[in-house]
């Protein structure tokens, strides 16, 4: 599956729910490889601001991003409709600092990135694959996000604010396919008392009764929602029997449930690249979403560092066990520093070590701290891509091979007695006149204790 990004470019405006600003957005293409960004063409120097969890500057009723040199906040909305129609590339120019809130949802921002259309690029699209669970709490909130390993995307929230008007909700996305009409439609929501606060300490200059939905899940007197309602510019509201402001009318029963997975989908976008597995949130919010991801994020690192990393199971029956090593290669106790080949390709293979306090080596490398020298992690590289060279040999039996260059050789992690040390080894050349060139990687679990570039000859034995 390839990168995409729009077909064509085209202009939102807006105001800004906390700073009443009015902005205007340009959603451009962008080329493969470059991301979710965002610009601030309002300032000297027009600065760039990357989607990126490590950008969060603030989780205060909505999530920041910026650098030294600007910020842009509000943006989980936009992140989310992005992430929902599947988009990799993309670039937002904005004359202001916070993404306007339009109507609460994510609809405003799918429906005109639908009607731009996407280019399919000549990148393949990154994802991270979770491959075992990741897990978040939060005591003091109830907070908890797990991440567990699933063949494809789902989302589920969970809500509770021990209210007796919304109760526990529940909400799932089981597919991209279903996000524009189950999930983006979906607006934010607040309840009455803290809309209160918050309108007498002016912090939503840009907010009213047509953006959010507000619930009121408390008695309040007709003369406060009066009040309320004139500072909305409305001559009065009333609270219906559901619990909720009869400005707006629900569009579905858990509606604030799934406006959480919305927030969610969006916060967890600064990862960068889309998620294979399934997302379990209960009582999520922007501090909980964003303290995720960045857990998220050094997952994908490391696994982006280790993508080449072979699996291995003990009980599944080698390529080649020890007595059928040692019948196509010389070496011997104490200089066989290979146990078993688990997996061979025509361009690769795949060696196993297990290492034992009983290695000879392991006696005087050091007395008291046991290390595998770094030079026998090479020679062990070595053995594991002559046997790949050896066995598409006609006769495989009768060749050695020979060390000519070793490049690159790093040396990242000891390797010590109770390890079990996989080597690959991968052809960097078509084999010519009997010399192969292979690069070589060693890991420990999801380490790589040692790499290095290999040349060697293979030679008829006498």
């Amino acid at each position: 599956m390839n990168q995409r990004t729009l077909a064509n470019s085209f202009t939102l405006r807006g105001v800004g729910l906390h700073t009443g600003a009015e902005v205007e957005l340009v959603f451009k293409p962008a080329p493969a490889g470059h991301g979710i960004k965002f610009q601030r063409v309002d300032l000297a120097e027009h600065p760039l601001i990357a989607a990126d969890v490590n950008r969060v500057i603030s989780t205060d009723r909505s999530t920041t991003i910026g650098t030294s040199e600007a910020s842009v906040s509000t943006v989980e909305h936009l992140l989310s409709a992005v992430s929902g129609v599947q988009l990799d590339n993309l670039l937002v120019e904005i004359n202001g600092p916070e993404i306007p809130i339009l109507d609460g949802s994510a609809s405003p921002f799918v429906e005109p990135l639908l009607a731009a259309g996407f280019v399919e690029q000549d990148l393949s699209r990154d994802f991270f694959i979770v491959e075992e669970p990741i897990t978040y709490r939060d005591e003091a909130s109830g907070s908890e996000i797990v991440a567990l390993p699933y063949d494809g995307f789902e989302v589920v929230s969970m809500i509770d604010f021990d209210s007796p008007v919304l109760g526990q909700q529940y909400a799932t996305l089981k597919r991209y396919e279903d996000y524009v009409e189950d999930i983006a439609p979906c607006r934010t929501f607040v309840f009455l008392h803290e809309l209160e606060a918050l309108f007498e300490h002016d912090l939503i200059k840009g907010g009213d009764l047509t953006n959010a939905i507000v619930i009121a899940d408390r008695h309040v007197p007709q003369e406060r929602l009066d009040k309320l309602a004139r500072r909305m510019g409305k001559e009065t509201v009333e609270v219906t029997k559901k619990g909720i402001l009869n400005t707006l009318d629900l569009k579905f029963h858990n509606e604030p449930a799934r406006h959480k997975l919305l927030d969610v989908m969006g916060d967890i976008a600064l990862l960068g690249v889309p998620i294979r597995g399934r997302i379990l949130a209960t009582k999520p919010g922007h501090g909980a979403n964003v303290a995720f991801t960045k857990l998220l994020k050094r997952a994908y690192l490391e696994q982006k560092r280790t993508k080449g990393r072979p699996h291995y199971n003990p009980n599944d029956e080698p390529v080649y066990n020890l007595v059928q090593i040692q019948s196509i290669m010389p070496h011997r106790y104490p200089f066989l520093l290979i146990d078993k080949i688990i997996e061979k390709g025509e361009n690769h293979i795949v060696g196993v070590k297990n290492m034992t306090g009983n290695e000879e080596f392991f006696q005087g490398h050091f007395p008291g701290n046991p290390v595998m020298p770094g030079v026998l992690q090479i020679e062990a590289m070595a053995q594991t891509g002559g046997l790949l060279v050896l066995t598409q040999q006609d006769d495989p039996y009768g060749w050695d091979t020979y060390f000519l260059k070793v490049e690159n050789a790093k040396f990242k992690s000891f390797v010590v007695p109770g390890d079990t040390v996989i080597f690959k080894m991968e052809l960097i050349a078509p084999v010519r006149r009997g010399i192969c060139q292979m690069v070589g990687t060693a890991y420990v679990g999801n380490r790589i204790v040692s790499e290095a570039e290999l040349v060697a000859q293979i030679v008829k034995r006498p």
